[in-house]
């Protein structure tokens, strides 16, 4: 179950201490979360992170393989929340606690910032081992924010990177040990939490405009992983 608390201007979104994969009730809990964020007034920045051994494991393929039906508003459902957090009219950080695969890694990339404890757990985007194309929206996420390079080597070879080797790659932006990853976190966007709403919310849909309108375009033609 997610969920979220705030604390002066820095809100906090507990991604859960499972695999925190992105179920039906998940999502609801997500963006509940976002709303209250949202409906909120006064400085703010956003921190997501979860608690044991997984950020996020991605998709709930146990979930989609069950209602095949609801296939295309589901992955709707799950693009949609990506470019939410991408064009978030705060400050927002992913901090890595575990593994971030798939969609749970691509949660990760629509954030401003990233921060992944350096002991433990790896970034990857599996979906070229497990034979299920990229969505048209999901690959303009990653390109939105990846240099060409990192782009193709990290969505076709299906790399496990560790936390040093994805900040060697430009995937993130900090490293820090379990006990100190939420104060590094906060620390990336407590200075931030000031910034106009309105303005920082045009100025992230106008940066990633492509991305944007790929991820909420009727036709998700394309495979999930």
């Amino acid at each position: 179950m997610a969920a979220i608390s705030s604390d002066g201007s820095i809100w906090t979104l507990d991604l859960g201490n499972d695999e925190n994969r992105f179920s039906p009730d998940w999502l609801g809990d997500v963006e509940a979360a976002l709303d209250e964020l949202e409906a909120s007034t006064g400085p703010a920045a956003l921190v997501t992170i979860g608690a044991g051994k997984f950020y996020s494991n991605g998709l709930d393929l146990d979930w989609l393989g069950a209602h095949l039906d609801q296939h295309e508003a589901y992955v709707e459902r799950v693009q949609a929340l990506f470019a939410r957090v991408l064009t978030l009219p705060v400050p927002t950080v992913a901090a890595l606690n575990g593994h971030a695969f798939g969609a749970g890694a691509m949660l990760a990339i629509a954030h401003d910032y990233r921060v992944m404890r350096t002991d433990r757990g790896y970034f990857c985007f599996p979906e070229v081992d497990i034979h299920i194309p990229f969505t048209p929206g999901m690959t303009a996420l990653i390109a939105s924010k990846l240099t060409p390079r990192t782009a193709l080597q990290a969505m076709t070879s299906g790399r496990r990177y560790t936390a040093v080797a994805a900040e060697a790659a430009g995937i993130l932006d900090a490293t820090a040990m379990l006990e100190n990853l939420g104060d590094a976190a906060m620390g990336i966007v407590r200075d931030l939490a000031g910034k106009d709403r309105a303005t920082l919310g045009k100025i992230k849909s106008g940066l990633y405009s492509d991305a944007v309108a790929a991820l909420t375009a009727a036709d998700v033609v394309g495979g999930t992983e």
